[in-house]
């Protein structure tokens, strides 16, 4: 597979993971296309990460896990949106 092929690949799987994410964690998500993809292809890598050190799996993390730690990250990142849209702030 030539490198474009493979940046093609994993942005088009970042984009649907994504988006996929945003669809099934339910409540407001302003974000761009291209945050949508980012987070898409975080989720993807950390689901990677864990599976091949946790679990000892060489072959990926699966469409299912790669999803649940994508839908994480989606929830993560509107908590952090969500703290400092109201202004809180926790340091002394």
């Amino acid at each position: 597979m030539s490198t474009l092929a493979f940046i093609v690949s994993l942005a088009v799987s970042g984009l649907i993971f994504g988006a996929l994410a945003r669809l099934l964690l339910p409540g407001r998500d302003p974000m761009t296309i291209f945050q949508t993809m980012m987070i898409g292809i975080a989720g993807s890598l950390v689901a990677g990460l864990v599976a091949y050190y946790a679990f000892d799996r060489k072959e990926g993390p699966g469409f299912l896990m790669a999803l649940l730690f994508t839908i994480l990250l989606v929830y993560a990142v509107r908590k952090i949106r969500e703290r400092s849209a109201t202004g809180i702030d926790r340091r002394v």
